[in-house]
């Protein structure tokens, strides 16, 4: 069964620095895409970051507002992939999701949402 459990997440202070990790079992994590997602209070899921399967050329991907601060990564030998996210500001607040589906080895179809498999989430609070 596939599954993701993230940790990581807590409060920092605004410039701070914070890496997220998501735990896969029931997958090898370099055999699938995965995204990371944040909701933050009040607003819709909207994804964050992705990195694709090694089969994939152009990979990893991030929205705009969070280029060049966050840094999507995978480790084989523990399955897990990392979001170290960087110079964090209060419009990173929110909970943050990973997620995958058995039938994506790239990020044009992890980016929509509409995945099978998603994890239980870990709060990220920015604030001074």
């Amino acid at each position: 069964q596939v599954q993701l459990v993230e940790s990581g997440g807590g409060e920092v202070q605004p410039g701070g620095s914070l890496a997220i990790s998501c735990a896969a079992s029931g997958f090898t994590v370099t055999d699938l895409a995965i995204g990371w997602f944040r909701q933050a209070p009040g607003k819709e899921r909207d994804w964050v970051s992705c990195i694709g399967s090694v089969t994939v050329s152009h990979s990893p991907y991030y929205r705009d507002s969070v280029k060049g601060r966050f840094t999507i990564s995978r480790d084989k030998t523990e399955n897990k992939v990392t979001l170290q996210m960087d110079n964090l500001g209060p419009e990173d607040t929110g909970v943050y999701y990973c997620a995958t589906d058995e039938y994506y080895t790239d990020c044009a179809g992890i980016i929509t949402g509409i995945v099978d498999v998603w994890g239980q989430g870990t709060t990220v609070t920015v604030s001074s």
